[in-house]
């Protein structure tokens, strides 16, 4: 029939190729589109003070990530990054809504000999593992989980220890030793948990009694520190006083052995006489015994104010008298 068109094969020929194209076109935004994709989900940085922990298909992958511009899977690996900064917490956790009566409640602890104390103290901390601290505080929905688990254990280590101490000790010299104490006792408890938190440091910063009884105790404070002061000036006249009491005990012992010495030496030279005086005696027993026996009543007569003096062979009726005079020439 003449009234009708027939197909432009050329027309036909080139809607299909546009076709084509576009199908071409598609595609390649779909690639451009997912590289897009890779390269914003597969890149990642890790920050100076942070790490990352690689987890592919839900499983650690070590090691642990260190700072920089890194690399990942997308689709299959999912990066997490854990703070390794220094944490620092003033426990116990004071709210700035509360009173101050309220606030001192809250720091109240009992010490062993039934007294109560406001106790306050910070710890540092932070995580040495971060895969540890990932698969055990690690809470996505609650970035302050960690927090809240490391002070109830603090608070619960404090409690136990300044029940362990009495009044005087808290408040004065064993303070630094109730934080070391504490701070042991934490990282203990936290080792047992196999966390990946570790304790760098803990310091008592205020401890008082509480405030109805507070004027007491400066009381007791102001008689320690009088008991202290005496106690220091006792030593200090004591160390001056000693040396000289040390002197004075030298000397004497000296003397006392000066005088030993010259007492023997007295007692062996009058021995030495006497062994003496006994070898003559021996050797003339009679000249010896009428030596003694003259000289023994020289020493008695020099005593006797009035002699008298009777001849053995005179006749009894008949006594004369001589005066002698009481010294003997």
């Amino acid at each position: 029939m003449r009234g009708t068109r027939r197909p432009n094969i050329q027309e036909w020929d080139f809607g299909e190729v546009s076709w084509m194209s576009l199908g071409g076109w598609i595609a390649l935004v779909v690639l451009l589109a997912f590289a897009i994709y890779v390269i914003s989900d597969g890149f990642y940085t890790v920050d100076a003070h942070e790490r990352a922990v690689v987890l592919r298909f839900g499983k650690f992958r070590p090691p642990v990530v260190e700072p920089g511009l890194r690399f990942k899977i997308p689709l299959v690996d999912e990066v997490i990054k854990v703070s390794v900064a220094e944490n620092s917490m003033r426990l116990p956790a004071l709210s700035s809504s509360r009173g101050a009566q309220s606030d001192e409640e809250a720091t109240l602890m009992l010490t062993g000999d039934l007294n109560a104390a406001s106790v306050e103290w910070t710890i540092q901390w932070k995580v040495e593992e971060p895969e540890k601290f990932l698969f055990r505080f690690y809470n996505s929905s609650d970035p302050h989980y960690a927090e809240r688990i490391i002070r109830t254990v603090a608070e619960s280590v404090m409690n136990r220890l300044v029940g362990d101490y009495s009044i005087d000790e808290v408040l004065t010299e064993r303070r630094g030793e109730i934080a070391q104490l504490a701070r042991e006792a934490m990282q203990r408890i936290l080792d047992s948990y196999d966390c990946g938190v570790v304790i760098r440091d803990l310091q008592m910063q205020r401890v008082r009694p509480p405030e109805r009884v507070r004027p007491a105790f400066e009381a007791v404070n102001a008689s320690l520190q009088t008991r202290e002061q005496l106690e220091n000036e006792a030593k200090k006249e004591r160390n001056m006083r000693l040396p000289i009491a040390l002197a004075e005990r030298d000397k004497l012992i000296r003397e006392a052995e000066g005088y030993a010495q010259r007492r023997r030496a007295e007692a062996e030279g009058e021995i030495a006489a006497l062994l003496a005086q006994y070898r003559e005696y021996e050797k003339a027993p009679a000249e010896t015994r009428r030596r003694l026996y003259l000289e023994t009543m020289e020493e008695l007569l020099k005593r006797v104010q009035l002699q008298v003096i009777v001849d053995s062979e005179l006749q009894r009726s008949i006594l004369p008298l001589m005066q002698i005079p009481t010294e003997i020439k």
